[in-house]
């Protein structure tokens, strides 16, 4: 008798969440304040997937570089009612720059699918580039091995993926470079299109107008991968293989989590919804204009995927020093 109530309790967990007449409204998280990226696609998905899940309300909760709102899934209910559009600093690089941090990001949490990936961009002040007659990545490593600490970088802040894409960098190139460390990625940038630091490792979607109105020079984009937004852009890798940075491969991401141990009927239910929306043409081109590319996964592999992102940042981290509290 036991085991048939079990079975049957879970049965009923696993029909469509908007099939249940008292079910309530799926609460998705965003740890980021709106009007970024990231909200404006969680915002798209959840209108999205309405018709397969039901209502999907999303809430803003920021603060502590997203911990605050992570930590509201990690210590909600698995019963399919609560996400949250984690990213690549709550669920990797968080983890090493916080020296408390209220969550596991491995243990409390069940991932459901990566989203997307936003790669980053090196570039230069355009005035800054010419006088120095940079215009490759193996243009700035010979500049910087013959001039060590006359070149600085800008980011958003100590321990961001800006810092630390810098310090991957000067770590894998043997180069050294000052970090100016700015109050967030738009004082960076204005720093940087006015000459007060010489480069930065840009947002492709924040940098993108300034690059095609000449005021920045970029030189190669942080991914593994070419961006289909300037597909002629090379990676840093590509430039750098002969420099030690054949491996370079530093971006953002975001995807959706559920809290630990919501069950695998569920998983695989929310998984379905939000794979299919990414793959309708309209979102698409939606996450198109953002510079955002769709890449929806399997729950085992976004989990595989945070693991090795995760493994990837406590090295990085550590070797920048950086710290939050």
């Amino acid at each position: 008798m036991r085991r048939r109530t079990a079975l049957g309790l879970l049965a009923a967990a696993a029909l469509p969440l908007h099939a249940q007449p008292s079910a309530r409204p799926i609460r998705f998280i965003v740890p980021y304040p709106p009007g970024g990226p990231l909200d404006t696609v969680a915002r798209a998905l959840a209108e999205r997937v309405k018709d397969s899940l039901g209502l999907v309300v999303v809430e803003n909760r920021p603060g502590a570089g997203g911990n605050i709102g992570a930590d509201q899934i990690a210590k909600a209910a698995p019963d399919g009612h609560s996400l949250v559009m984690g990213a690549v600093a709550t669920h990797a690089i968080n983890p090493w720059l916080y020296r408390r941090l209220p969550y596991d990001p491995l243990r409390d949490f069940t991932p459901v699918t990566l989203v997307a990936q936003v790669p980053n961009v090196l570039v230069m002040n355009a005035e800054t580039a010419a006088r120095l007659k940079i215009a490759s990545v193996r243009d700035l490593v010979a500049y910087a091995k013959a001039n060590p600490g006359k070149l600085n970088y800008g980011s958003g802040g100590n321990g961001s993926a800006g810092h630390l894409a810098g310090e991957m960098f000067k770590s894998q190139a043997g180069v050294f470079m000052v970090h100016i460390p700015y109050a967030g990625g738009n004082a960076a940038q204005l720093a940087l299109l006015s000459g007060q630091v010489d480069l930065t490792f840009d947002n492709l979607a924040s940098a993108a107008a300034n690059i095609k109105s000449g005021r920045l020079r970029a030189l190669a984009v942080t991914t593994a991968k070419r961006s289909a937004a300037m597909p002629d852009l090379p990676t840093v890798a590509e430039g750098g293989q002969a420099l030690g940075l054949g491996q370079f491969d530093v971006g953002t991401w975001f995807g959706i989590f559920g809290p630990a141990r919501l069950p695998a009927e569920l998983t695989q239910r929310l998984n379905k919804a939000f794979v299919e929306a990414l793959g309708s043409p309209e979102l698409r081109s939606r996450m198109a204009t953002l510079m955002v590319e769709p890449s929806p996964s399997t729950p085992e592999a976004f989990g595989r995927f945070v693991q090795t992102e995760l493994k990837k940042y406590e090295k990085v981290v550590k070797a920048s020093g950086a710290q939050v509290d």
